[in-house]
């Protein structure tokens, strides 16, 4: 047909459809380039205007700051407690003065450095004898800017002056200037914004990695682009000048203004998104003509119809075995979802029967060690009273009443297995809990020849969570590494607890390891001999874990042997006043 349609059109409506093509490409290609050129430069004075709007900004709140010292360093009522040394009143009349300016934090140091007043009343007795903002403002009797960085990776920008009564320094007044709030505006726009100091360091942004790093740095640090990411790049760009930087992986341009304090300088970056999509649509309108015409065109040069025709006939034939076909598997699918209900209210009735082993498996595994104590305990009473010493008996007995609360507390546990919620959590010391969980298992451990170590803080460890069930979790560990250590020659378990971001006690053995790290915390997955254990403690102990907003997890050691982890969240003390 394409030999037919060659010889019967000319070469001159060939030549036509090319110059059309042709003609098409560069007005296409000249209308991106005049719209681009256009768009950009109205997004960069858009750019400019809120870079002089964000510049007068942060002038405005370095001047406001600027003058508090001046009026609180006159303050009779600051200059009078300084000389007495009275300060009972004086936090409260700097957070009434921080509420009437707002100031990030005020500051009042005596003569030593030492902060004897402050709207944050933490800072109360810290000392500034070697801070910047004292030394300098000791040096100068006007008020004195520091800019200085914090532990967190941010800058604090604060104004100092010094007090004095009688020509006599007794003091320095801080004012902090809150320009982190300005970040959190400029984080609403859609670009990225920086605020560089005379050496060109980063002090203000949107994009916390750029912090104390020099502006040059800052754009040099990003990911190197794979291959498909290169040509979604070089898509998008295809009419673009070359852009001024990239962030985040996108190319955006660059508009600087000086901001006239301290050789200061506001950056901000304006991606090119806004001005693609306004470009696309036009060159979207255009494209879209030029094809209705090439159809046409295309239209008029085909002599196809009676091909087309008989292709229309197949694939109607084709239509109508595809949707009895179509209609067979509907039919199908139905059946199917049918024996689907059936095999769901099949699952539904052995998931149930599976809960019940478990429970009762359960109870079996968290009351046998409770009950081998007792027995033991009852062994060394009888010997004691053989013996005449009934007061050493009478703490077996004691020890024993307390197994026996403890297997109330399990079977009460228990029920909470069937649903969610449970005992009201408290304030525990992780420390107290290994201590109980060993003296629980210091019957076996005198049937054993196996070394102990402990490692702990000497601070108190402290996390909300159930006591018994997490001395439960710690059992079944110590349970664990006893029973991986009984092929050992000399055989070592070691409790390691740490306390940073969160409270992490560790339980490492030498033993032979674990093989199947996978299954490792599935119900009833167990590598121990029939009768020794039913592979629910672990599963237990994970859930346990779990319900107390932590993780438990478990690897390999290098030197041999295996490490079991538990981390819980710490127990601040702004996490237990919010409790």
């Amino acid at each position: 047909m394409s030999g037919i349609v060659s010889v019967r059109n000319p070469w001159w409506l060939r030549l036509i459809v090319v110059t059309f093509i042709a003609a098409a490409v560069s007005v296409i290609w000249y209308t991106n380039s005049f719209l681009t050129d256009r768009f950009t430069e109205t997004t960069r004075n858009r750019a400019e205007v809120r870079l002089a709007l964000y510049t007068g900004h942060i002038l405005s709140e370095l001047q406001r700051t600027s003058v508090v010292p001046l009026l609180l360093a006159r303050d009779p009522a600051l200059i009078s407690s300084l000389n007495s040394g009275d300060f009972s009143t004086t936090s409260q009349r700097l957070i009434s003065a921080q509420d009437e300016i707002g100031a990030a934090s005020i500051v009042l140091l005596d003569a030593t450095g030492r902060a004897v007043a402050a709207t944050d009343r933490t800072q109360i007795g810290s000392n500034h004898s070697t801070a910047a903002h004292f030394v300098n403002a000791q040096r100068s009797k006007d008020t004195v800017f520091t800019l200085a960085g914090t532990s967190s990776g941010g800058y604090e920008f604060s104004y100092s002056r010094a007090v004095l009564s009688e020509n006599h320094l007794v003091g320095v007044i801080v004012v902090g200037a809150e320009l982190q709030k300005f970040e959190r505006v400029w984080s609403g726009i859609s670009e990225a914004v920086a605020v560089v100091d005379s050496e060109n360091r980063v002090i203000l942004t949107t994009e916390p990695r750029w912090r104390g790093q020099t502006l040059g740095e800052a754009l040099a640090g990003r990911p190197a682009p794979s291959a498909l990411e290169r040509a979604f790049q070089a898509t998008a760009d295809w009419a673009n000048d070359p852009p001024d930087a990239y962030v985040r992986g996108e190319a955006v341009m660059r508009n600087d203004a000086r901001i006239p304090f301290r050789g200061w300088r506001f950056i901000s970056f304006t991606t090119y998104d806004s001005i693609r999509e306004r470009v696309n649509s036009v060159l979207a309108l255009e494209i879209m003509g030029f094809a209705v015409l090439l159809a046409l065109i295309f239209y008029v040069l085909s002599r196809r119809a009676r091909s087309q025709s008989a292709v229309f006939r197949r694939e109607s034939a084709e239509l109508r075995q595809l949707n009895a076909r179509l209609q067979r598997e509907i039919a199908e699918r139905e059946k199917v979802q049918k024996d689907l209900a059936v095999a769901e209210q099949t699952l539904a009735q052995s998931s149930k029967l599976a809960a019940l082993g478990e429970m009762s498996a359960a109870v079996s595994h968290e009351l046998n060690q409770p009950l081998a104590a007792m027995k033991t305990y009852l062994a060394g009473a009888r010997l004691l009273l053989q013996r005449r010493r009934p007061e050493e008996a009478l703490s077996s007995f004691q020890r024993i009443d307390d197994l026996i609360e403890r297997m109330g507390a399990i079977t009460r546990q228990l029920k909470s297995y069937a649903r969610k919620g449970g005992e009201a959590f408290e304030a525990v010391d992780v420390r107290a809990s290994v201590s109980s969980a060993l003296s629980m298992m210091e019957p076996t451990l005198r049937t054993r020849s196996i070394k102990i170590t402990r490692m702990m803080p000497r601070a108190p460890v402290m996390v909300l969570a159930d006591k018994v069930r997490l001395e439960q979790v710690i059992i079944n560990l110590l349970r664990n590494a006893l029973d991986a250590t009984k092929t050992v020659t000399d055989p070592q378990v070691e409790i390691l607890l740490t306390a940073g971001e969160t409270a992490t006690l560790a339980v490492r053995d030498n033993g032979h390891g674990i093989d199947d790290l996978d299954n490792l915390f599935e119900p009833f997955y167990t590598t121990k001999k029939p009768g020794e254990g039913v592979g629910l403690g672990l599963a237990i102990s994970s859930g346990i874990v779990k319900d107390l907003g932590g993780r438990l997890t478990a690897r390999n050691a290098p030197g041999g042997g295996a490490v079991f982890e538990v981390q819980l969240p710490i127990l601040t003390e702004k996490t237990q006043a919010a409790e």
